[in-house]
């Protein structure tokens, strides 16, 4: 790494969940950082509330950044459509003022966008697929992208599909929910078969992003994993790497069986392809399975 890339200054906003932990460790060595959140749960983060406008624009502005990471929203699809209003002023005008922000510093920025904006009609996507999100999370999250696309004057888009990282302070989806499950002794698990989507481990995307900048590339990014899959085979597979095959027993259910926990819609497929980053020669994400076998040896060899 060159003496310019190291002194260059990185503000993170919202850096406190399970992908900005893996954003600070891929990037910390590198080059210089501001990370925050108005979760401060590391000793390397700082406060900020960055659905405060003012504030937001004042911490970034002071600290004089290269990049404007701006990466915090709510993921929680049921949270998300109880609480709509909140859901917008966090997921979507938040990002567009870190685009007002970025502008006005004549930075880029990135902007981590999902594959849940797609309504699951296609057995895949690619960055020429047109969005039609179904619920107020995937609008929330499109609206963010839509603007950034439409204003910001130099942008990064990754998309990422179904998150793994975080270990299990701070992983709040599937794969944690089904360690909890195998950690409170339950042996028999009840998976979906009818959702289908890409994996995403959050150091692989971290390390892709990273590559993107030091390439000098923008626009627009589908970024997962490889390998496509579902739910039930991830757990499988899960299971399979824990070397408790024989132990558990899974059990396949439609989504009917979780209607009443996760009652927000969601698409039936939600699988990524990355077009553009292997039509570039800058694909290193790696296959879903070794990104959770690596996942389960890194965060969990104490946990159960």
């Amino acid at each position: 790494m060159n003496n310019i890339v190291k002194n260059k200054k990185i503000f993170i906003a919202g850096c406190g969940g399970m992908l900005g932990e893996a954003f600070y460790k891929q990037f910390k060595d590198d080059y210089m950082l501001k990370c925050t959140d108005i979760d401060v749960n590391e000793d390397w983060i700082n406060y900020l509330d960055f659905r405060d406008y003012e504030a937001y624009r004042k911490d970034v502005t002071d600290f004089k950044p290269d990049w404007l990471f701006h990466m915090g929203a709510y993921t929680d699809l049921e949270y998300c459509e109880l609480h709509e209003q909140d859901t917008y002023k966090t997921n979507t005008e938040s990002a567009n003022h870190a685009v007002q922000i970025a502008n006005e510093l004549s930075i880029p920025m990135l902007y981590i966008s999902t594959a849940g904006i797609f309504d699951g009609k296609k057995d895949i996507y690619d960055e020429s697929d047109i969005p039609n999100p179904i619920g107020h999370y995937a609008k929330s999250k499109y609206f963010g992208e839509k603007y950034v696309i439409e204003n910001a004057k130099s942008y990064l888009i990754c998309r990422a599909g179904w998150m793994m990282g975080g270990g299990p302070k701070k992983d709040k989806k599937f794969i944690q929910k089904i360690m909890k499950q195998i950690k409170d002794g339950k042996n028999e698990l009840h998976i979906v078969n009818d959702k289908l989507g890409t994996p995403t481990y959050t150091h692989d995307f971290a390390a892709n992003v990273k590559l993107l900048i030091e390439k000098g590339q923008r626009g627009l990014f589908n970024m997962v994993c490889g390998g496509l899959t579902g739910r039930f085979e991830v757990a499988t597979e899960l299971v399979r790497i824990l070397g408790l095959k024989d132990e558990k027993k899974i059990l396949e259910v439609d989504s009917n069986y979780f209607a009443k926990e996760y009652f927000a819609d969601r698409p039936d497929c939600e699988r990524l392809i990355n077009k553009r980053l292997d039509d570039l020669g800058l694909n290193i994400m790696r296959d879903w399975r070794g990104g959770l076998k690596e996942y389960i040896r890194n965060y969990y060899c104490t946990y159960l």
